[in-house]
């Protein structure tokens, strides 16, 4: 291991493991612990991630497309840009988490068990997404291109779907959100 990775690899391993547990752990915030950021109207935060998470699968395929046609500079403008994308959708996700009670799901009949699986899937992929990205960027940043192109065989098809089905979740939940 080099000397970069000794210190990148360990950083990776623990943002991985601490933001989803940070994530997870919101869900179950009391509503009594709720925060009001200034008293800002957050409802609209949903229609936000829906935004970034379409606009980062764009991304995500238009960068492969640019990376099969041997246009790195724009390849590397376009994957950097979604991950960018994806950390603003994390902090506000946490600050939707934090100031939003969750709204339930209220479809029936078979759209209920279809939104189910997209939901959960949706969230057991996002898991893995980023420590893959970050892996991907970082093998990217350091020219070890043959690792780079190893991960991103794994991380390019979950990213894409996460992204996705970020889109669909909120599609399904338009009418339940007050």
């Amino acid at each position: 291991m080099n000397q970069k990775d000794k210190f990148y690899i360990p950083l990776i391993v623990i943002l991985s493991i601490i933001i989803p547990i940070v994530v997870a752990a919101l869900m179950f915030l009391p509503d009594s612990l709720r925060l009001s950021f200034g008293g800002a109207d957050l409802r609209s935060l949903p229609f936000f991630h829906a935004v970034l998470n379409g606009s980062t699968a764009i991304l995500l395929f238009v960068g492969f497309v640019w990376i099969k046609n041997k246009k790195i500079t724009l390849h590397r403008i376009a994957m950097i840009s979604a991950f960018l994308l994806s950390a603003i959708f994390l902090v506000s996700y946490v600050i939707s988490k934090l100031s939003n009670s969750p709204t339930p799901f209220g479809g029936e009949g078979w759209l209920r068990p279809v939104y189910y699986f997209i939901l959960i899937s949706h969230i057991l992929l996002s898991i893995p997404v980023l420590p893959l990205a970050l892996l991907a960027i970082y093998r990217g940043f350091t020219g070890e291109f043959q690792k780079h192109i190893k991960i991103v065989k794994w991380t390019f098809p979950i990213w894409l779907y996460v992204a996705i089905t970020g889109v669909l979740v909120y599609i399904l939940m338009i009418p339940y959100y007050a």
